[in-house]
């Protein structure tokens, strides 16, 4: 009898481990998973977002794309928000953003989207189109500008940088080059990709871009330098060290 209890408590013992063991596994891949969400237009930041988020759904009513989903379970994304996957159907920058609008929680922010109390589409920053020169044939030399032409901000978001072809001596690259300071992430360019898997593909910005020390100056940005207005900026050489160098030989 004694035996038989060790025996069945070393069973629940198990499986107990087995299912706190999935449930583990299940919510990091969950976790990760969230990181790559994209949110509609006016999204706050994730954490504010999902604080907000009342899983309403009237944002995906109100796109006449058909853009936008509400995640279902399975999907590794939180059950019931908004996300969309350009691969499939990109967001299509409605001068309007009636999703946006549509949203009674502030979930998704007017205000993010505005610029003078006016609704202005080209300042949301759903994401960060980023490039994998390794798949771009444009990199191998094939004139290719699908992403380029299918920008809403062409020239300014998404430009094409001219460069010499090495190899042929005759021809030209046309290598496509994303500016951060305007994509919005509407993924049309990922969307308009040739390649089997695009080669440009739009990340959370938060993950996308780098982020530099506020040590650096940008002494051509009109107003950045004014970090150093209590800081002694003036160079002290030694000049007779510097004659002694230049006069040593060594150069």
């Amino acid at each position: 009898m004694k035996d038989r209890r060790e025996v069945l408590k070393f069973g629940l013992k198990a499986i107990s481990l087995v299912i706190a063991g999935g449930f583990t596994w299940s919510t990091q891949t969950n976790l990760k998973a969230q990181t790559l969400i994209l949110r509609p237009p006016g999204a706050r930041d994730e954490k504010g977002f999902m604080a907000s988020c009342i899983r309403c759904g009237l944002c995906v009513e109100a796109c006449p794309f058909d853009t936008l989903s509400l995640a279902k379970l399975g999907d590794n994304i939180s059950f019931g928000t908004p996300y969309f996957t350009p691969r499939e159907v990109p967001c299509y920058m409605c001068t309007d953003i009636p999703c946006t609008v549509a949203c009674p929680t502030d979930a998704l922010d007017v205000k993010l989207v505005s610029s003078d109390d006016k609704l202005d589409i080209n300042k949301s920053r759903m994401g960060i189109a980023v490039l994998d020169p390794y798949s771009c044939i444009a990199f191998a030399g094939i004139q290719c500008d699908a992403c380029y032409r299918a920008c809403p901000l062409i020239d300014k978001a998404l430009v094409l940088e001219y460069k010499r072809n090495e190899r042929t001596e005759k021809h030209a690259f046309l290598l496509p080059v994303v500016d951060a300071n305007y994509c919005t992430g509407c993924g049309k360019c990922e969307n308009a990709c040739v390649t089997k898997k695009a080669a440009i593909f739009v990340l959370p910005r938060e993950i996308g871009l780098g982020e530099v020390n506020d040590n650096y100056v940008k002494g051509w940005i009109e107003g950045d330098d004014t970090r150093l207005k209590d800081i002694d900026t003036k160079i002290k050489l030694d000049q007779n060290k510097v004659k002694d160098y230049l006069n040593s030989g060594e150069i």
